[in-house]
């Protein structure tokens, strides 16, 4: 299929819409409920999704998820069970812009594991890129100024989390097809989540329920609208609108939340996007030094 990458860039957009409207969920229950237990509901829904995909292929059931890298997709499934609940324990402690802006490093430091794990040569170009980031994410932490707490950790930890799950998935995508590495760590992280999400159980609110029906169509929608951009478009041409979550999530943090946008955030956040940008620029050109 010949890619269409205006078509791409839109659902682009729309799917980091639909990822922010589910952190904004997220947020809520985690501040009313276990954090286990919320990312527990949105496990299932995950699971779930990828099953009825998985029921839907062409191949067949058995064939579309057949893999000989089981011991892989364990490890990234554990790593993005840890992953979603520091990041969503970190929205109810912190707050979602605090979070985001933070979380926003997680591309550079993708470039940086790149190199070690994937054998990828990295141009000084993009080494400056990950050093001036890592520089953007000490200005939104500001240590020693007096504001440092401990939970603003609490993303960066996720980050690093999934840059290295990230990593996997590339080292994973070499060796068999796309649909496996999809499909296992949902599988094994709703496996893994439930084991500590059932002993959390609370409890819950007849309108909350309502809330969680949100969070779940918001889970589905954002991971189907993500496989139809990466189906739609070349991953080059979008990956730069991927950035427009953590825009969604502030005016959902600012007008839901009432959170506040620290000048020294704002400007991390936007040291840490531009040398994302620039990393992405960077590896679009031919790599002279």
């Amino acid at each position: 299929m010949t890619p269409n990458n205006r078509r791409g860039i839109w659902l682009m957009v729309a799917t980091v819409f639909a990822f922010a409207c589910q952190d904004g969920f997220s947020r809520h229950l985690a501040g009313t409920y276990n954090t286990l237990m919320v990312v527990m509901l949105r496990y299932w829904v995950f699971a779930a999704f990828v099953l009825v995909l998985a029921l839907r292929r062409p191949e067949g059931f058995r064939a579309a998820v057949r893999s000989d890298h089981m011991p892989m997709h364990v490890v990234r499934g554990a790593l993005l069970v840890a992953e979603i609940a520091i990041i969503v324990w970190g929205y109810t402690l912190i707050g979602l812009i605090e979070s985001h802006a933070v979380f926003a490093i997680c591309p550079l430091l993708v470039v940086a594991l790149s190199g070690p794990v994937l054998g990828e040569r990295i141009t000084p170009r993009r080494w400056v890129a990950v050093g001036v980031g890592l520089l953007g994410v000490l200005v939104i932490l500001r240590p020693g100024g007096g504001v440092f707490s401990w939970p603003a950790l609490l993303p960066m930890i996720s980050a690093i989390l999934f840059a290295i799950y990230s990593v996997l998935t590339r080292l994973g995508a070499r060796a068999e097809r796309m649909f496996p590495n999809f499909f296992w760590p949902a599988i094994i992280g709703a496996f893994l989540i439930t084991f500590l999400g059932l002993p959390n159980w609370q409890p819950v609110a007849r309108f909350d329920w309502l809330l969680i029906a949100g969070y779940a169509a918001a889970a589905v929608a954002s991971n189907w609208l993500m496989l139809k951009t990466y189906e739609a478009a070349e991953a080059s041409a979008v990956q730069p609108f991927a950035y427009m979550h953590i825009v969604f999530a502030s005016i959902i943090a600012l007008v839901v939340f009432g959170e506040h946008l620290a000048p020294a955030v704002a400007l991390g956040a936007a040291i840490v996007v531009a040398s994302g940008l620039f990393a992405l620029i960077s590896e679009r050109k031919p790599a002279n030094g």
